[in-house]
């Protein structure tokens, strides 16, 4: 037995990271390990260069009640070559100096309707993240800045014997209640059968780079019965 943090994530619209090219920005189905210690940062008021080292120590486990239906968002997007003009005051002096120069290209941004998550974190000191998720320093959002949460995550601190048990005492959204996780995203251990690669461990945040971790996917029937504390 040992204690877990655990919370909601919901939201109307949802943007969990994938590789990003130029046109096209896709989003996965389930948040990573980045994004979970990137909110956890936000809510503390860690800026993106900031001391993430308690943060990167802890373990995350996610569970999907509902991965939310694709939405993709198209955008237009004006370049202006460089050598049009060489440090413009604003954008438009830019886009008047390059006149026909510009070009316009379309790009395209993939988002999840109406996602909800479970969260279950341990490895660390709890009670700092539960208070800063209950009055969070920067916005929280579930991926991009469009994606503000639709709901208090509810975080709570419970004891438990794995994060499957404690996510049992999760506080669902009023309008959610009911509802039921059958995914669980951990870290694989020896033994775990189902096991998927995932590019979500931070190495540099300010230069966007990250590493692959292995994640073991689990089947389970997880249907919250928490109330807030």
């Amino acid at each position: 037995m040992q204690p877990y943090l655990v919370f909601t994530l919901a939201a109307n619209l949802a943007a969990m990271g994938e590789l990003a090219g130029h046109e096209r920005r896709g989003s996965l189905t389930w948040p990573g390990r980045s994004e979970i210690l990137g909110l956890l940062g936000a809510a503390l008021g860690l800026e993106r260069g900031g001391d993430f080292s308690a943060l990167d120590l802890l373990r995350v486990g996610v569970a999907v009640f509902d991965d939310g239906t694709l939405l993709r968002d198209y955008h237009t997007v004006e370049t202006v070559p460089s050598a049009a003009i060489r440090r413009p005051n604003s954008r438009p002096q830019a886009l008047a100096a390059a006149r026909l120069r510009s070009s316009t290209t379309i790009t395209l941004r993939d988002y999840r309707t109406d996602a909800l998550y479970g969260v279950a974190v341990w490895g660390g000191d709890l009670a700092p993240l539960r208070d800063a998720l209950a009055t969070p320093h920067f916005t929280l959002y579930l991926g991009r800045k469009s994606c503000p949460l639709s709901a208090p995550p509810g975080a709570k601190i419970v004891t438990a014997a794995g994060p499957e048990e404690a996510l049992d005492a999760l506080v669902l959204p009023p309008w959610r209640q009911g509802e039921t996780a059958s995914w669980l995203m951990t870290d694989a251990e020896p033994g775990d059968t189902h096991v998927e690669q995932r590019q979500d461990q931070p190495l540099d945040r300010m230069r966007w780079h990250f590493a692959a971790r292995r994640v073991a996917v689990r089947k389970v029937a997880i249907q919250p019965k928490g109330r807030s504390a």
